[in-house]
């Protein structure tokens, strides 16, 4: 998790754009593109790879969904081809727990990847989710995905809980 308003929250990293590309939020032309970077970015996972268009209209179907918390990146010479997405959620106050964001998830094109595009997606969804005045953030990841740990530390995200899951040899 990690803070994102309030008095004791850390100011969030300046989001700097790279060169050539363009962030913006979700059209429902993006739909194709993001099934692509999706199952592409998670082939390896067995519950977000292979995604098809029935999850993206159950996912927009939820009382959570706000396609101006689905962020796209972009090149600007390639507008309508997708080089990473961020997709936001909000889960509603529970037990405990004020009302609270989440990034629900961050995937990029492994064509895309080492050009900073998870950091930028990743705060371009931060700062949409402080602007709606929630106090923190909440996200789920592997522990071996290594890159997205990195990026996730380097922004201020702390281990909050951790599962773990064992299987016969």
């Amino acid at each position: 998790r990690r803070p994102v308003g309030g008095p004791d929250a850390p100011p969030l990293p300046e989001m700097s754009v790279p060169d050539g590309i363009v962030v913006r939020t979700y059209r429902e032309s993006d739909d194709p593109e993001i099934l692509r970077v999706n199952n592409a970015a998670f082939s390896w996972h067995p519950e977000q790879g292979g995604w098809t268009q029935a999850e993206i209209d159950e996912r927009r179907a939820e009382s959570w969904f706000d396609p101006e918390g689905l962020f796209v990146a972009t090149s600007t010479d390639d507008p309508h081809t997708v080089l990473g997405f961020h997709w936001t959620k909000v889960h509603p106050p529970t037990g405990d727990d004020p009302e609270l964001g989440e990034v629900y998830v961050v995937g990029i094109d492994p064509a895309a990847q080492g050009r900073g595009l998870g950091r930028t997606l990743t705060l371009a969804g931060l700062r949409y989710l402080a602007q709606r005045g929630l106090v923190g953030v909440l996200l789920y990841v592997e522990s071996d995905n290594t890159a997205a740990v990195h990026t996730y530390d380097r922004l201020g995200f702390t281990t909050f809980h951790a599962d773990a899951a064992f299987a016969r040899a």
